[in-house]
């Protein structure tokens, strides 16, 4: 019914820049909050950021400053600039949104398929 799509990812020195995005396409009435969440080898997934459809957005405090998220839903996208990363930055990037189907769907929790971001020198 839906399908998320993420690019971007890939291999940048420390320092460097990357911009993620996620693309949301399939039976969509609207996208109510998206996120991005990551997961280091052997560390639990967390929350890296999150928007709502009104805009506000909140951030992990090992990002702020550094990673900014934004939202285009004409195209039903989230996009996360990630600015000065570090090597701890290192890990796969889930995108995450919050849809609800036309017709009779419901109101579902999607992930998308996940983007490796790697940072080392």
């Amino acid at each position: 019914q839906v399908q998320l799509v993420e690019s971007g990812g890939g291999l940048v020195q420390p320092g460097g820049s990357l911009r993620l995005s996620c693309a949301a396409s399939g039976s969509i009435f609207s996208i109510y909050a998206m996120g991005w969440y990551r997961q280091a080898p052997g560390k639990q997934r967390e929350l890296v950021a999150r928007i709502t459809s009104g805009g506000s957005t909140n951030y992990a405090d090992s990002v702020k400053g550094r990673f900014t998220i934004s939202r285009d839903n004409a195209k039903n996208t989230v996009y996360l600039q990630m600015n000065s990363l570090k090597p701890e930055d290192t890990a796969v990037y889930y995108c995450n949104q919050d849809i609800r189907l036309l017709g009779a769907g419901g109101r579902h929790d999607y992930w998308g398929q996940g983007t490796q971001v790697t940072v080392s020198s």
